[in-house]
């Protein structure tokens, strides 16, 4: 939606519980990306991811607290996000991600290792009568961190056909049909032992999909095939050079509209790995990493122009803005926002 100038808008969801405004709105300059802040509320504790119902002003969070919950914000008549009802509790802990598709609201909750199906309502508000939750089951290598479940990400393919759950803890992909009932499993893809996987995306040709590996820092690379929802590990590439040192826990990935780049924010590193997908069938390629601009960056995206990437620093509190070279997808920073306690930025 355009704002009251006629321009795009960004929406930048942040932790309550650590300084956060709660939900940003910001203007974005056509020409230079810069974010300008039209309106802040508080109307949800914790909303750390967001998502827009596309062309439908309407934009959605979760809550990531312990007893989880998602809400629906107006957004179509600029300024402030206006609450639509009540947050609905998701019947999971500490959602992290959500997905808007085929008349669903689909949750990943981390703490409790379960996915929420949540239709919506004639009003857009999520329905909590009709709530369905898939708890997820398994552990991986890890004691600590992969002792069950943690259900991080929940992806709708292009064609709002299928549904892909990206699950830490149980270290695999669950894919799902969507239908009238919400999202029907269909079957679990294993992923490395070891990776941890976290995030995932697709690339714009369709055929493959991409997973952030929090534990390994690197990606996976997948073949995607949306007709049978078959989803083939090939091969995986790294996040951060070789030699680099310390912990590191990559978060989020964005791809290019043209799917040539990729790039994957470094937590622990404080970079962001910048991939080349215009290799053997879009399998990554590391080209290089630079600076995230701050501190901790957990989540990252491209503007609608696709000439901006925007990342999400946690830590420092702000949200750096970084003009990206068409011709080697190498960002340079341009700026930044501040605004404390950044998890998540979209874009209309």
């Amino acid at each position: 939606m355009a704002d009251s100038g006629g321009g795009r808008r960004a929406y930048i969801g942040s932790f309550t519980s650590e300084g956060g405004a709660g939900l940003t709105a910001a203007a974005v300059d056509p020409v230079s990306g810069a974010l300008t802040v039209l309106g802040r509320t508080v109307a949800v504790p914790d909303p750390s991811f967001l998502a827009l119902a596309p062309g439908s002003g309407i934009l959605y969070a979760v809550s990531e607290t312990p007893d989880g919950a998602v809400a629906a914000f107006s957004v179509a008549e600029g300024g402030t996000p206006r609450l639509l009802a009540e947050p609905v509790p998701v019947g999971g802990d500490a959602p992290t991600h959500l997905a808007v598709a085929a008349g669903y609201v689909f949750t990943a909750n981390y703490g409790s290792g379960s996915v929420s199906v949540l239709p919506l309502g004639p009003d857009a508000v999520p329905d909590a009568g009709g709530r369905g939750v898939r708890g997820h089951r398994g552990s991986g290598p890890d004691p600590e961190r992969q002792a069950g479940p943690h259900a991080h990400c929940v992806v709708a393919d292009a064609g709002w056909r299928w549904l892909l759950t990206v699950d830490l803890g149980t270290e695999s992909v669950r894919v799902c049909r969507l239908d009238h009932s919400g999202a029907v499993p269909r079957h679990e893809v294993p992923m490395p032992a070891g990776t941890g996987p976290r995030h995932l995306a697709f690339h714009p040709g369709g055929d493959w999909a991409y997973v952030v590996n929090e534990l390994e820092s690197s990606v996976t690379a997948c073949h995607w095939d949306d007709d049978t929802g078959a989803l083939e590990p090939v091969g995986r590439t790294p996040t951060r050079p070789p030699g680099a040192r310390g912990d590191n826990f990559p978060s989020a990935l964005a791809v290019s509209a043209d799917g040539r780049h990729a790039w994957v924010a470094n937590r622990g590193d404080d970079t962001i790995a910048v991939l080349s997908l215009a290799g053997d069938g879009g399998k990554p390629e590391l080209l290089t990493t630079v600076s995230c601009g701050g501190h901790w960056p957990r989540d990252l995206a491209v503007d609608t122009a696709g000439r901006h990437l925007h990342v999400a620093n946690q830590r420092s509190g702000d949200v750096a803005r970084f003009d990206l070279d068409p011709a080697t997808g190498v960002p340079h920073q341009g700026g930044s926002l501040s605004v404390a306690a950044p998890s998540c930025v979209v874009f209309d």
